[in-house]
């Protein structure tokens, strides 16, 4: 009998030890909530550059393009060809030529909202975030009847609606 009792013994359940786990959540969760408050994020929305499905009798629209390359800034019209090339100064993109080469086509097409950013593949992230910002808005000073600054700069579109999508590849010579 006193083997019997040994092989069918009760085996006691163990239990689990989760008062550091319950600790680490008691931290956690608030300073997840604290956190989450002070992050901002912008989000943007991008649209897909379109596959040319067009009604045939409609004329043709005016498609801006900003060609990001690695050594310069292309500006062109889909339809028509290259409008500009905006080479690097020092190292850095023309941003401000960009905006300002923009505003003159902005003056031409008033109604136009869209236009596509097509970028290198070597092209950081950061570069794109720029030239998005110099196509979206720009920022002026309004300025008072004798030509001096008056008041806080006023922000404007330019494109707000932003395609992005693949340079084409140059043809090396």
């Amino acid at each position: 009998m006193n083997a019997y009792r040994r092989r069918h013994r009760r085996r006691d359940t163990a239990d689990l030890d989760i008062t550091a786990f319950m600790n680490l959540m008691v931290i956690l969760v608030p300073f997840l909530l604290i956190t989450a408050v002070f992050s901002r994020l912008a989000i943007l929305e991008l649209n897909l550059p379109s596959s040319g499905d067009e009604l045939a009798d409609a004329p043709p629209e005016m498609q801006l393009e900003v060609i990001v390359r690695a050594d310069r800034l292309e500006i062109g019209e889909r339809n028509g060809g290259l409008l500009t090339r905006l080479p690097k100064r020092d190292g850095e993109y023309d941003y401000a030529g960009l905006t300002e080469y923009l505003k003159r086509v902005k003056a031409s097409f008033p109604d136009k909202l869209d236009a596509t950013i097509l970028l290198e593949p070597e092209v950081p992230y950061d570069v794109l975030v720029q030239v998005m910002d110099a196509v979206r808005l720009f920022e002026e000073q309004p300025l008072d009847g004798a030509g001096q600054p008056a008041g806080e700069p006023v922000r404007a579109e330019l494109f707000p609606e932003i395609s992005i999508g693949d340079a084409p590849v140059l043809k090396r010579s």
